[in-house]
């Protein structure tokens, strides 16, 4: 039995003997429930001095729900697509309170400097070529701590690729007002642990990695949360037994893909509703925004099943659920959801289809 920080007895992961059946038939009633960014937003982020940002993953700390954003600009010209303006800063860090997703997601705040502008967490040289901006991709508690794993961008390129000098933790231990970069652990920028999606399991934890950019599979390391800084203490997953157990080596060139496919921004929660781990990621070959199932954190996880089709939301990018947003005891999801147009990110819902029962009328 695996057991998920936070979670409750009726929620807590089990990883079952055997290879269980998967059980997601798909997904329902997938709708934009409102937009959590921008001066048009019911948060009003021009408050902060935003008028656009994008990412948005989720993790929770200190009795709130924080979201981290990546390149964050306080004006923009009318009609401008995708990132840009001026006020740039390379991450920044909201937050909130609400409980309730039904309705959209309220912004509490978010870390501010001393005129009121959020204000950036981890510097960069904003030099094409040598670290063009450093780009938050999740974030984790451990040891009482606050962390952030970024990545260093030296180059963006075309669309879905960029080239990175490398991917580490920044380090917060006053309520992430403060973040000071770690100089471990560290992985090369050429590497598949750039990016990356992070769940706590008893005293570990796990992270599901991608290289940069959108065109690489995941792999999966875990550490114990004590040793959350030591380098050599991390494990890589390099495949299962015979028995179905799986093996971990303390050499990340042994690391095994756990998903082949072209994946970019990604997040992995527990779902009770299935019982099964759920992946979602931007799919690099245009897929949009897909979802997939697993009975255990290494998988096999089952085929992409799309969540959002670029053809529906153009320029979509980063769909980021969080384990305490659902609703009908997990069936209902919600997640966050960056638009390239107009540069900012929006909130949306979607209903799980069991392939292995008779489905109930939605409430």
């Amino acid at each position: 039995m695996l057991v998920l920080a936070g979670c409750t007895k009726e929620t807590e992961p089990m990883i079952p003997t055997g290879n269980p059946p998967l059980v997601l038939g798909g997904v329902v009633n997938v709708r934009r429930v409102g937009q959590i960014t921008g001066p048009d937003s019911p948060n009003r982020t021009d408050r902060f001095e935003i008028a656009g940002q994008d990412l948005g993953s989720m993790f929770q700390a200190h009795g709130r729900t924080w979201l981290v954003f990546g390149d964050t600009f306080g004006r923009r010209e009318p009609g401008l697509t995708g990132g840009g303006g001026t006020e740039w800063r390379s991450n920044t860090l909201g937050y909130t309170t609400d409980r309730d997703p039904t309705d959209g997601l309220k912004l509490d705040g978010y870390i501010v400097d001393d005129i009121g502008w959020a204000k950036e967490l981890i510097d960069s040289k904003k030099v094409d070529g040598v670290e063009m901006t450093t780009i938050p991709t999740y974030g984790f508690t451990a040891n009482g701590a606050m962390y952030l794993a970024y990545m260093s961008v030296r180059h963006w390129g075309e669309p879905g690729e960029w080239e990175t000098n490398y991917a580490g933790f920044a380090k917060s231990t006053d309520r992430g007002q403060t973040w000071a970069k770690l100089d471990a652990p560290k992985w090369p920028g050429d590497s598949n642990f750039i990016q990356v999606s992070t769940v706590q399991v008893h005293d570990e934890i796990y992270f599901w990695t991608v290289p940069h950019g959108r065109f690489g599979g995941v792999s999966l390391m875990k550490v114990r949360e004590r040793d959350v800084e030591r380098q050599d203490a991390y494990r890589y997953f390099t495949g299962v037994d015979a028995d179905g157990a799986p093996q971990w080596a303390a050499d990340p060139a042994a690391a095994r893909l756990v998903v082949d496919d072209t994946v970019g921004e990604l997040s992995v929660t527990w779902n009770p509703y299935l019982s099964r781990w759920l992946m979602s990621y931007t799919h690099g070959g245009g897929k949009g925004a897909v979802l997939r199932e697993s009975a255990t954190p290494w998988g096999p996880w089952g085929d992409a099943i799309t969540l959002v089709s670029a053809e529906e939301v153009p320029g979509l990018y980063a769909p980021y659920m969080a384990s305490h947003y659902t609703t009908d005891g997990g069936r209902t999801i919600y997640f966050a959801l960056s638009v390239w147009d107009p540069y900012n990110v929006f909130w949306y819902r979607a209903d799980l289809v069991r392939s292995d029962r008779k489905q109930p009328p939605h409430s």
